[in-house]
């Protein structure tokens, strides 16, 4: 286990120290500077020299945070189910699977159980990897594959009260939001709502309180929807990128809940920094930016695709938990993970 002690001095460091923006070739970029923060874990995998990261999703009992787990995808193998230390739980020989996410009560026939995706774009094979995580075992099982007539990318899901949704972009700027349902030998998927936007897409987020859709458009910037299957289908743009506050590519977005007030959390993979939105109604105020530098034992995070936010406890971490893609962990050349943040850290740094 490679779980920092040092929150507090983390956080203190964090509150006084700033990031210098480099963007190729060490040229200075513009914007504000971004505050730094330090990973308190990171994951990691003893079997494969070589994984091929990219999407995390976080999941935890709400009776019991320390029963908990964090999928993570390797873009060339399949998907890894992390304990909160960073160790390798299972893995699930996949494929190519991208971006991962998962809503929790979804219910068949052996029970409640957490019903995770994934997007995958093997060749020849395009589609989503559907899975089912039983709460009582912390066991993941194969449970479908969703073809597609398009190449997917991005994913991420949503529900709508008892309602689950699928959500698949694509690198031709359309999103495909469907309703999926337990059916007596599968899942029935629903007639796909088809959004569209101008450029290459991935990340996107569902905010289930507030019935938004928030997708990135990597060379443009983000974007909202109304994620009302029956609402107006006209993007709302949210934040552009400006090499000021984001830097192309547009990557990875998520949510975090903090004492009622929300926050969107963007990846700036061009200079590896996150910039963070208060989310205020249709208004997102930027907060300001941070970066995860080089720590004791955990080096620093460059290049990120996928990230994620949990609200509230989870595992070590008694307020919440951010975890980003690792485009390499050093000193392993070659070798991508993830690492984890403890969201006090971020919360000192950006003085929120």
């Amino acid at each position: 286990m490679r779980l920092l002690v040092l929150t507090a001095a983390a956080a203190l460091l964090a509150a006084c120290s700033t990031v210098e923006d480099r963007g190729p070739q060490g040229i200075m970029a513009p914007g504000d500077p971004a505050r730094a923060v330090m990973a308190a874990v990171e994951t990691v995998v003893t079997t494969d020299p070589e994984v091929d990261a990219d999407d995390p999703a976080f999941w935890a009992d709400p009776r019991d945070p320390s029963r908990a787990v964090m999928f993570g995808t390797d873009k060339s193998d399949g998907l890894y189910v992390h304990n909160m230390d960073g160790t390798v739980r299972e893995f699930l020989p996949s494929g190519p699977v991208n971006n991962v996410d998962l809503r929790p009560g979804y219910r068949v026939w052996a029970g409640e159980r957490v019903l995770v995706g994934a997007s995958n774009d093997a060749p020849g094979a395009n589609g989503v990897n559907l899975y089912l995580f039983d709460p009582a075992t912390l066991s993941t099982t194969n449970y479908w594959f969703m073809p597609t007539a398009y190449e997917p990318y991005g994913f991420c899901m949503g529900r709508r009260g008892e309602v689950f949704f699928l959500v698949v972009t694509t690198k031709a700027g359309t999103v495909h939001q469907m309703t999926i349902e337990a059916g007596p030998t599968g899942p029935v998927i629903g007639a796909p709502r088809v959004l569209t936007l101008g450029g290459q897409l991935e990340g996107c987020v569902v905010n289930d309180a507030t019935d938004v859709l928030y997708v990135g458009e990597e060379d443009v910037g983000v974007w909202r929807f109304d994620f009302d299957p029956a609402g107006p289908t006209t993007p709302t743009e949210v934040a552009r990128v400006d090499r000021v506050r984001v830097k192309d590519d547009v990557e990875g977005l998520t949510i975090m809940r903090d004492r009622g007030v929300e926050y969107l959390i963007v990846s700036s993979q061009g200079d590896s920094t996150y910039p963070v939105f208060r989310i205020e109604g249709d208004r997102h105020v930027y907060v300001g930016r941070f970066a995860i530098v080089d720590g004791p034992t955990i080096d620093g995070v460059t290049q990120t695709d996928g990230l994620d936010a949990f609200s509230g406890p989870i595992g070590p971490f008694p307020e919440g938990a951010l975890a980003f893609h690792d485009h390499e962990d050093a000193p392993n050349p070659g070798q991508q993970n993830f690492k984890m943040v403890d969201w006090r850290d971020v919360k000192a740094a950006l003085g929120l």
